[in-house]
């Protein structure tokens, strides 16, 4: 028994690493730098994912991804507490609400595969 779980932790030690990509267009984007959540109490939103850092949300919706740009960390903790997520991300973030508010255009792509 011990053996066996010796020799079990020994391969998950060696197997390598794979981050999970989306795809978002036509573009294969990585999500190793990014905190997804899956979203089940929301009809709206399936999946959300925020990277910190370059304050970029990936957001899941009828099983397709779309990204926003320059997205403050409160309001990801706004849409994560609202009691309607799929209202709040409508209202506040989704591009026909905001126009180009938190467009990516200007921006350097993500690294993709």
């Amino acid at each position: 028994m011990v053996r066996a779980l010796a020799i079990l932790l020994a391969q998950l030690v060696a197997a390598p690493i794979v981050s999970e990509t989306v795809e978002i267009g036509e573009r294969h984007v990585d999500l190793g730098t990014f905190e997804c959540r899956d979203i089940t109490r929301s009809t709206v939103l399936q999946r959300v994912c925020y990277d910190r850092a370059q304050r970029d949300l990936i957001v899941g919706i009828s099983g397709a991804y779309d990204r926003y740009c320059s997205v403050p960390a409160a309001t990801i903790g706004r849409l994560l507490d609202a009691p309607s997520m799929g209202q709040f991300f409508n209202q506040n973030i989704r591009r026909e609400a905001t126009g180009e508010r938190f467009g990516c255009r200007a921006r350097e792509p993500l690294s993709s595969s």
